[in-house]
């Protein structure tokens, strides 16, 4: 078998947000507890559907030969909870980016809650964190119902907060910090900006042993050759021969599928058959293709051959998400009249979306894979501009614009003065 090269897909929107009790589960995993609902099944295909729209997007605006790793469950949670909080035409904005098309608001919050609460503790052997924060400056009023929702189906901490404090910035990400267990260390800047007046933060951590690990003493260089054709030398990793994996494929990449803990999760790995095919594959890259690829999964005993990797990645997310068609959701009012609504947060229509970051962590080894993600939806306020009071003595002139030609210039030392 030809010696895979990394790329790591995004394993879609379900998730669990806590850890059941260790020996829960001792045999593979041969399901969930119960089927999905016809909304928790919309969202989860949606969600992984916004999982490759965002990932083409991202790489688009990047180096053809960079390395890249989002989160789209991190990024995807933090704007739902932004999405609660919409109206008018913002709403629709991240409805269509969001592919919340044909979901009432409802059955996206009651599907979030319940892909949550079937999935927590679903795999024992794999800690999975996922945490939601909602954080706001405490001389600044919201709208109670927003806090409430966000508090019932995205388990979100809500906190008000000096923003002006020194320690305000420090607060927030020692949170970030706390559930990533120390792989992303901070997401807001420090001290927190003028004008921002919230946060909306999701984090995320995984940590997952191989069911089947590979060995260490079988861990060498060898090399790995790029998209342009040159050879570098790298840390691979082995299975030894026979060792059962799953494997798909057709005429354009091979797949493989390496399962962590009692099963329930797995890294999908999509290989283009010819090393300078990366831009086709991101190109066509869709739900189908991929659902396709994970149904012909099947197992075979082979050897593997797995490059060992860390990497650390960060991005603002505005230009992405603007592109994708959620511009409006980053216009603050009144600079035009098609400008974002969140008054579902706040009824002054004065919030937009300031920023949007993004910031992941992963290590693949021999024991397993260890990942962590953080998104902040910051919210600006727009301030109304201070009245400008001609009060003292002022210097003034009479011009030509276009060539710049002055007629008269004066100094008004006294009004009253005639």
């Amino acid at each position: 078998m030809s010696r895979f090269r990394s790329f790591v897909a995004a394993a879609g929107l379900v998730a669990t947000a806590g850890c059941a009790e260790p020996g829960a589960v001792t045999g593979p995993i041969a399901g969930l507890p119960r089927d999905l609902t016809p909304s928790e099944t919309q969202l989860v295909s949606r969600g992984n559907d916004f999982a490759f729209r965002l990932f083409r997007a991202v790489a688009a605006r990047s180096s053809g030969d960079s390395n890249l790793f989002i989160s789209p469950l991190s990024v995807g949670m933090a704007l739902g909870m932004a999405y609660n909080g919409a109206a008018g035409t913002t709403q629709a904005a991240m409805q269509s980016v969001l592919g919340f098309d044909g979901m009432s608001l409802s059955e996206v919050n009651q599907a979030y809650r319940g892909v949550i609460d079937l999935l927590r503790g679903l795999d024992p052997r794999v800690d999975f964190t996922l945490a939601n924060s909602i954080w706001y400056r405490q001389d600044y009023t919201f709208q109670q119902a927003f806090l409430d929702t966000c508090q019932a189906y995205f388990d979100a901490a809500v906190r008000a907060l000096d923003f002006t404090s020194s320690t305000a910035a420090s607060t927030i990400n020692g949170w970030v910090s706390a559930q990533t267990r120390g792989k992303i260390t901070s997401i807001v800047s420090d001290p927190i900006p003028d004008g921002m007046v919230m946060y909306l933060i999701n984090a995320v951590y995984f940590k997952g042993a191989w069911v089947t690990e590979f060995d260490p003493s079988r861990t060498a260089p060898e090399t790995f050759t790029r998209s342009d054709g040159s050879a570098v030398s790298v840390p691979m990793m082995r299975y030894a021969s026979g060792a059962w994996v799953r494997v798909a494929g057709d005429a354009a990449v091979q797949v493989l599928d390496l399962r962590y803990g009692g099963g329930a999760y797995s890294m999908t790995i999509v290989m283009p058959r010819d090393a300078a095919g990366m831009d086709s594959l991101l190109s066509g890259l869709t739900l189908e293709r991929w659902d396709a690829w994970i149904a012909g999964l099947d197992s075979v005993r082979t050897e593997v051959v797995l490059p060992k990797f860390k990497m650390q990645y960060a991005l603002k997310m505005n230009d992405v998400l603007a592109g994708l068609g959620m511009g409006v959701a980053f216009v603050g009012c009144p600079a035009v009249p098609d400008c974002a609504d969140f008054t579902k947060i706040r009824a002054e229509r004065d919030l937009f979306i300031s920023e949007v970051r993004h910031k992941t962590y992963v290590e693949v080894n021999e024991e397993g894979t260890e990942a962590a993600a953080a998104t902040s939806v910051g919210f600006g306020a727009t301030v109304a501009p201070q009245a400008i009071v001609i009060d003292r003595p002022f210097l003034f002139a009479i011009r030509e614009r276009f060539s710049g030609t002055i007629l008269f210039i004066g100094r008004m030392m006294d009004p009253a003065a005639t």
